[in-house]
């Protein structure tokens, strides 16, 4: 093979699509039974890889598999597992220890290895790499390493593997070229970093920065609702300096492997250095409690209609963490609908995307018809991931009491809409 990816999932796939029509012979492995099996059948599991583009990637020679034989004589491998969160605040590098021990009982000399998963810095160099020198080779003299931060973005039509630059830290120089080389054959650009740290370090660069601007206009979401500011109208005008200011815009909380995880892995580090990482950990509280005042502010949006949250139909509208996508990691809907549910709220979802939702194992019901409808029916419709099949005109036209946390109906909102 000249590639095989251990992970098949939202990073791994979207990886093998773009190799596989480069002209590379490429191998995956996986030990979810389920992902092989329907991988192997044309069926994508992973929303930015459709059925018809698996079976182009099988009739180019993909072979997704539960064997670790695949990885035999391999020129290059790459690593794609997922790295969530320990008890302890930091990555459980359960999956990557597994598939680097893995690699390491089919090691051969000039391969190059690459890590791709998220994690803190120095993985690479503290955790991988011990584990693949147990094949008795040595990492920058017998084999390559590298490190290089996926950067995908689930729903993206206009970024992907191809077209995003392709960061590439390696052990050595030449780990770096080797891997810069690899990534050439399919990516339009690579950008070499220092090393291995610098590499993993960009990644988390990236996301932090993108949590601390969310939780910035967060938490100006609240007092400015207290002020009566319209903060949406304030960013859009602070938007039109054409220099020093990126908009960002509030919501219901953070979604996602990326912005509510990753940051949580440098604070680990710096924690670990005897530092607290006060920006990111304030960042966090600020973004976990959007869900709870989403719930607070439905409750007085109720109440001001002369209605009690307790017994009252909510229809919460869109449950995946983005716009546009199936996908639920770190969805804010669920503990929006945890605390409606507590407070005693009928509470029901509608998402074009999602077929059946739970929350905390019970299943939370579908709205049933047509959207119009169930609107019409609930006492408080909640906006929670701005689809573009909800149309705004139609959401203020039928919802009784609509509250918008995502500004998706800004343009259409009268007495019974609210935004966040």
């Amino acid at each position: 093979m000249d590639l095989v990816v251990i992970g098949l999932g939202y990073v791994g796939l979207p990886l093998v699509r773009e190799a596989c029509r480069a002209g590379l012979r490429v191998g995956g492995h996986d030990r979810d039974e389920r992902v092989v099996a329907g991988l192997a059948s044309g069926s994508s599991h992973v929303d930015d890889v459709s059925d018809a583009e698996v079976a182009e990637m099988l009739a180019a020679g993909f072979t997704p598999t539960l064997s670790d034989e695949v990885l035999q004589d391999a020129r290059a491998v790459v690593i794609c597992v997922p790295t969530p969160l320990s008890a302890e605040g930091g990555p459980d590098l359960t999956a990557v220890r597994g598939a680097a021990a893995t690699i390491a009982k089919r090691l051969t000399r000039g391969t190059l290895v690459v890590l791709e998963s998220t994690t803190y810095p120095g993985t690479t160099e503290e955790v991988v790499r011990p584990i693949l020198e147990e094949s008795g080779l040595v990492a920058g003299e017998d084999f390559h390493l590298a490190f290089s931060p996926e950067r995908i973005d689930p729903g993206n039509p206009v970024y992907g593997v191809r077209n995003t630059p392709k960061i590439v830290g390696g052990l050595t120089p030449a780990c770096a070229s080797a891997a810069a080389a690899f990534y050439g054959k399919f990516v339009e650009r690579v950008v070499q970093a220092k090393g291995t740290r610098e590499a993993e370090m960009a990644k988390l660069l990236e996301n932090t920065y993108r949590h601390v601007n969310i939780a910035l206009v967060n938490e100006m979401a609240v007092f400015c609702h207290e002020l009566g500011i319209d903060l949406w109208d304030a960013i859009d005008c602070a938007a039109t300096k054409p220099f020093g200011f990126q908009a960002f815009r509030p919501g219901p909380g953070v979604g996602g492997h990326c912005i509510p995880i990753d940051p949580n892995y440098l604070s680990y580090k710096v924690r670990s250095l005897g530092y607290p990482f006060r920006f990111v950990e304030l960042a966090q509280e600020i973004n976990d409690r959007m869900p709870r005042y989403v719930a607070e502010r439905a409750q007085q949006l109720l109440n001001r209609e002369g209605r009690a949250l307790k017994g009252a139909r909510v229809l919460l509208l869109g449950v995946t963490y983005k716009a546009d996508i199936a996908d639920q990691r770190e969805s804010p809907a669920r503990p929006v609908a945890r605390r409606l549910l507590r407070l005693g709220a009928d509470v029901a979802f509608h998402d074009p995307y999602v077929a059946s939702w739970q929350v905390d194992g019970a299943d939370v019901p579908a709205a049933e018809g047509e959207l119009a409808d169930a609107l019409a029916a609930a006492d408080l419709a909640i906006v929670l991931a701005d689809h573009s099949a909800y149309d705004p005109a139609l959401l203020a036209r039928h919802a009784r009491l609509l509250f918008d946390t995502r500004g998706r109906t800004r343009a259409h909102a009268g007495a019974g809409t609210e935004l966040l």
